[in-house]
């Protein structure tokens, strides 16, 4: 092997690990969708626990990756510590898929159609097809199918020249001394260990293995250390990760650690054993690219057998190792580990975003409250709800504004814009119930008061802008178009009942049945009552405008408002139901 064969494999690994995150960052944001609905679907059961870990650590390739975001959940209190053992397990089963994909590339057969199936055979039609989707195609869908196979043709052809650059070595005796040197378990679990952790993905060592084993001198005996060892070193990505986390994250980290530890002590002594007293002939064999792929599955599969019914152990064991702490648990809203797969982070926002939402309603709905309340207790939850949707708006904003900076599919990115336009509204509306409560706390400091026909209207128009509110509210926690529809009409309704109520006050204070201070304190009630109004418009608005993929919030209200019967009728029924005595 000369220094020219030595740059020719550098430059296949660099391919091989370029297409493989190619690969796994454009299936992901394919499978934006399907993640979502995994997640949606997270149980404390085992089993659905670990289907949903083979399942994404499937998709998107990276059982590093998978294990991060785990660890995110846990630190964001998506996700309990129960739940992450039984992910993390499945995420173990998912990675070995690259290796099956990887093993194509051994296909030895006269057959054409088995011939076909080879990754030399494919790859070039694979490669023509994706670069037509990604270069002229517009549907970003397409543009993603197209990214996934050119980055498996990037991937293939890595390994590839991987194997080319090393099959030279099959006549060179210390490359083959080199592997028997690894045929001591330890040495191979170390080499395995250290390869995964430099390169921090399982998958990727896994395929750089079934490059060199091409060579033919790779022995079984040799692999499968490596193989266990493969599975320690992957662990280093969690464990980083975990750093700076609250105590149950470092758990699930631990858990990663503690679940492949505990495997590959236990199987590699039943393999060192088997090998002693047995003697199998198959250790002694080349391993083939197929075999590795069996060998690797095998292995993870034995592990999770091993370890399932005994999740209850390992929850205990990282407890008694990470120990509970005086100070209560303190859980982050938005995890920047979960950039590591966008869809589900702006899924995360959006739940951020619904507590905001929800906030948001129940301050402005204490704020009307407080007109007939005025407890210290009351006002004092307002104000603090409108604390937090400050808060929610500053941590939501600079986490979609980074999460639009990485590469995320085109619904992500027409979701995070849409909740980027929305989180203001909530903002403000959390910032006019404090506003309505200091004009109720200015009524009673100057003792005014509002005469019998004042009160009514304005619990006309409080009455109709807590009907707005709830359902410009479930237009966006449930994604309701028929709702966000019914809210322009009602907003046209409350803009006429301020002016009506504006003159009718108007009307009293000439006839001296109001004075001038009470007049003050009305126009501000009716302005914020009115604003709030125009916010859920907002909302309302840019929820069909995000349906209809537009984001020209102002022509949308205007076709909503001409031209249609529904909402004419619509118009009418809440001048009805709205109407003045």
């Amino acid at each position: 092997m000369d220094i020219f064969d030595a740059l020719t494999l550098a430059g296949g690994l660099s391919l091989f690990l370029f297409g493989m995150s190619l690969m796994g960052q454009a299936l992901e944001r394919r499978a934006g969708g399907q993640l979502r609905s995994l997640l949606e679907r997270l149980t404390a059961g085992k089993l659905t626990g670990l289907l949903t870990g083979l399942g994404v650590t499937a998709v998107i390739q990276s059982s590093s990756a998978t294990t991060v975001m785990v660890v995110g959940f846990v630190n964001s209190g998506l996700m309990t510590l129960k739940q992450a053992i039984n992910i993390i397990m499945g995420a173990n089963i998912g990675t070995t898929v690259t290796a099956w994909v990887l093993s194509l590339a051994g296909i030895d057969s006269g057959n054409v159609f088995v011939q076909l199936l080879k990754p030399s055979s494919f790859t070039p039609v694979l490669a023509v097809i994706g670069i037509v989707f990604y270069m002229f195609c517009k549907s970003a869908k397409k543009k993603d199918t197209g990214m996934i196979l050119l980055g498996f043709a990037t991937l293939m052809f890595g390994m590839e020249t991987m194997s080319g650059a090393v099959s030279s070595l099959r006549d060179v005796p210390a490359f083959r001394q080199m592997f028997v040197l690894f045929t001591n378990p330890v040495l191979g679990v170390l080499a395995g260990a250290v390869l995964t952790a430099v390169i921090q993905s399982s998958s990727a060592s896994v395929g750089i293995l079934q490059a060199l084993a091409a060579t033919g001198q790779v022995s079984y005996g040799a692999a499968v250390p490596i193989i266990m060892g493969q599975n320690i070193g992957t662990c280093v990505t969690a464990m980083l990760s975990s750093v700076g986390a609250n105590k149950n994250a470092r758990r699930a980290a631990l858990v990663h650690l503690s679940f492949n530890v505990i495997g590959t002590a236990v199987w590699l002594t039943v393999f060192c054993l088997l090998r002693s007293l047995l003697h199998p002939a198959l250790l002694d064999e080349p391993a083939s690219l197929p075999g590795i792929a069996v060998s690797h599955s095998l292995f993870n599969l034995l592990c999770t057998l091993l370890m399932l019914p005994l999740s209850g152990f390992l929850e205990r064991l990282v407890t008694a190792l990470v120990p509970d702490a005086r100070q209560p648990e303190v859980f982050e809203e938005l995890d920047e580990r979960l950039f590591a797969t966008p869809s589900i982070a702006l899924e995360r926002c959006h739940a951020v975003a619904a507590s905001m939402a929800e906030t948001a309603a129940a301050s402005l709905k204490e704020s009307l409250a407080s007109l007939r309340d005025g407890s210290p207790d009351l006002a004092a939850s307002i104000r603090d709800k409108e604390d937090r949707t400050d808060h929610y708006e500053d941590i939501l904003g600079t986490y979609l504004v980074t999460l639009s900076t990485r590469q995320i599919g085109e619904a992500d990115s027409r979701e995070a814009a849409k909740l980027l336009k929305l989180i203001s509204d909530f903002e403000r509306i959390a910032d006019h119930a404090v506003n309505i409560l200091e004009s109720a706390e200015e009524l009673r400091e100057k003792e005014i008061r509002f005469t019998d026909a004042a009160l009514g209207e304005l619990a006309t128009i409080s009455r109709a802008v807590s009907d707005i509110l709830d359902l410009s509210l479930s237009a966006f926690l449930q994604n309701d178009l028929s709702a966000a529809a019914k809210v322009e009409p009602l907003e046209q309704v409350i803009d006429q009942l301020k002016e009506q109520l504006r003159t009718r006050h108007i009307l009293r204070m000439q006839k001296g049945n109001c004075t001038i201070d009470a007049g003050f304190t009305w126009l501000d009630l009716l302005t914020n009552l009115e604003r709030t109004a125009d916010h859920c418009s907002n909302i309302a608005g840019c929820l069909i405008d995000a349906a209809h993929d537009t984001m020209n919030l102002h022509q949308s209200l205007r076709e909503v408002r001409s031209g249609s019967e529904a909402f004419q009728e619509r118009y009418l029924e809440y001048l009805r139901r709205y109407a003045l005595t």
